[in-house]
């Protein structure tokens, strides 16, 4: 098998050693002295997605989380990356678009043919540590049933999952989140420890672990829990926000704004974002954290109005 060495790749991507190095540091690629042809596919992909300034943390965070969620060895090659809006990043994979931080299917708006979709769907999902084909055809069967609003059925499906095997952490999200709406809030926050229990680095058990603590007025734990989200995935930009509003409520003005600004960063369009800098100058107006504001990551407020639009 052909092999290059660093100084091939430096030459192949017109890249610095500095910048390879960087990605080394960042974890996006592990040190080494020769590359494989499989190996600069995905330094193709990664050189491409740091031309359009996707930040290295974000990159990391997505592809830890696309190994979590489909069990891949390389989300890079085995799945095509999709820049969605701001510096999120998401997959398609067997036909589906997957934002692996959130743990979401999205609405594909592309068009195929069916031998497109059909040469797709041969080989089956992969799912770490449920190698069992029954319990996966279970978990798509209860997505099924929540989508159809049957959402009995679907609370079975998941808990006959879970009885299975309990360390089935996105079984244990999805029923979290229906008890979540059902408004019992205790069952749904034992089902999100679950979740974070099986797997450490579910950002989005964190994420939705804070909601739920947040709702039952427990502010101290959903700030742990947010903060715990904004550590795996620093460009989660609605952790941020929750952070801030929490953070709000007990007065901690200072961290507030530190995690509003940091929610500007990521996202500096929209009405959240506009609400996120009426809080701002709120907060700068009663605390006098005019120091703060001089920051050089400061976003300076966009003219004109905030529009909707689809993603």
């Amino acid at each position: 098998m052909t092999s290059y060495s660093r100084q091939d790749v430096l030459r192949i991507f017109e890249i610095s050693t500095h910048q390879l190095q960087g990605w080394e540091r960042a974890g996006l690629i592990p040190h080494q002295q020769s590359y494989s042809f499989q190996d600069l596919g995905q330094l193709r992909i990664l050189h491409a997605l740091r031309a359009e300034d996707v930040p290295a943390s974000s990159i990391r965070a997505s592809i830890r989380a696309m190994k979590a969620v489909a069990g891949m060895e390389n989300p890079l090659l085995e799945a095509r990356v999709i820049r969605t809006s701001g510096t999120h990043l998401a997959f398609r994979h067997h036909g589906s678009i997957v934002d692996p931080i959130r743990r979401q299917l999205l609405f594909d708006f592309e068009r195929y043919d069916q031998r497109t979709e059909a040469a797709l769907a041969l080989e089956p999902l992969r799912l770490p540590g449920y190698g069992a084909a029954r319990v996966q055809d279970c978990f798509l069967e209860a997505v099924e049933a929540e989508e159809c609003g049957e959402k009995q059925r679907a609370i079975e499906l998941y808990e006959k999952i879970l009885s299975q095997d309990a360390n089935y952490a996105p079984a244990a999200i999805n029923l979290g989140t229906l008890y979540f709406h059902m408004q019992q809030f205790r069952r749904a926050e034992e089902l999100y420890r679950q979740a974070t229990v099986a797997d450490p680095h579910y950002v989005l058990a964190y994420f939705d672990l804070g909601n739920v603590l947040d709702e039952m007025e427990r502010v101290d734990d959903a700030i742990e829990a947010y903060k715990q989200a904004v550590t795996l995935a620093p460009s989660y930009a609605d952790a941020h926000y929750n952070l801030a509003l929490a953070f709000e409520r007990k007065e901690q003005n200072r961290d507030a704004l530190r995690h509003w600004q940091a929610y500007l960063r990521l996202d500096q369009k929209g009405p959240w974002a506009e609400h996120a800098r009426q809080r701002i100058r709120k907060l700068l107006g009663r605390e006098k954290l005019s120091i703060a504001w001089r920051a050089d990551h400061f976003v300076p407020r966009r003219k004109g109005r905030a529009a909707l639009k689809l993603a």
